[in-house]
């Protein structure tokens, strides 16, 4: 048995995290604000604070001495809270577990039109160069307290590294549907008009799976993983798989699809046994669906 502390753990991904972590009968303590309550894993334990609130740059003592052997930071968003977590756990924890995204990579700002330079061609591996141009949502800020205006997962993934007595796994996620969040796959049938446009998705399950294996697994330490399908269709293909929908389609002038941002999962897959992958189905798989 492994004592887990998830923090963020009752918003979109981590009730599933905590499901995951809870049905081996792991030990696992959620640390939240209580805002966002739902139905939560059986056995999971809650620890509520106001210091909980994004960014997350304080822990209470008493969550401090709790004896956690990894932490999965699933809100880390820039610099300042990564820094606070790393300083928290280190010599309290064996691994820190910290969700990042595809926006790191420099493909993505290219994509938004933030990075000059040629169209990547191409997979996007853990080993692709990342963007030099920093916080990709400062434009839509509307303080410097906004988050979009702290948000960076480079800066993220930089201060967790950084500390080699708190070995750190980093999860690039992929863009996430399901209940609760993208249910409808807007981000698919919104883009009909890019057929050849592929962009690596992952249902939110199979991703809370892939979050699980990587916290508990030992191969882990250290290593940094793409999290997604294992063969990111292009739109139109996506499309030929679901049913229709009344989301139309829009014209997008500020990215440029022809940058793709799709996923290379090997590692994931070969290292740790990952195997979710997308299918046309839309049925259980294993016991979750088979679309992530």
């Amino acid at each position: 048995m492994m004592r887990v502390l998830v923090i963020g753990g009752t918003g979109f991904i981590g009730p599933y995290v905590a499901r995951e972590l809870c049905q081996p009968n792991h030990e696992v303590t959620l640390y939240h604000r209580g805002d966002h309550e739902t139905v939560l894993a059986p056995g999971a334990r809650h620890f509520k604070s106001e210091k909980a609130a994004m960014p997350v740059v304080d822990f209470p003592q008493e969550l401090l001495g709790a004896g956690f052997e990894t932490v999965i930071h699933r809100i880390a968003m820039g610099e300042r809270d990564a820094r606070a977590v790393v300083r928290a756990f280190t010599g309290r924890a064996q691994r820190l577990v910290v969700l990042s995204s595809g926006d790191v990579y420099r493909a993505y700002g290219r994509f938004t039109r933030i990075e000059p330079g040629p169209i990547e061609e191409g997979l996007l591996t853990e080993e692709s160069p990342l963007r030099r141009a920093l916080f990709p949502y400062r434009s839509q800020a509307n303080s410097a307290s906004d988050l979009n205006y702290l948000y960076e997962k480079i800066l993220v993934e930089r201060e967790a590294l950084g500390q080699a007595d708190l070995p750190a796994t980093i999860l690039r996620l992929p863009k996430v549907f399901g209940p609760g969040g993208n249910a409808a796959l807007a981000t698919v049938y919104r883009n009909r008009n890019y057929p050849s446009w592929r962009w690596t998705h992952g249902y939110v399950e199979n991703v809370a799976a892939a979050i699980a294996l990587a916290a508990l697994h030992p191969a882990a330490s250290g290593r940094i993983y793409n999290v997604g399908e294992a063969y990111t269709p292009t739109i139109a293909e996506r499309l030929k798989s679901l049913p229709a929908s009344s989301v139309p389609g829009v014209d997008d002038s500020d990215h440029d699809f022809r940058q793709n941002i799709a996923y290379d999962t090997t590692h994931i897959r070969a290292e740790l046994g990952y195997t979710w992958s997308w299918s046309a189905t839309t049925r259980p798989c294993g016991g979750r669906w088979a679309l992530g």
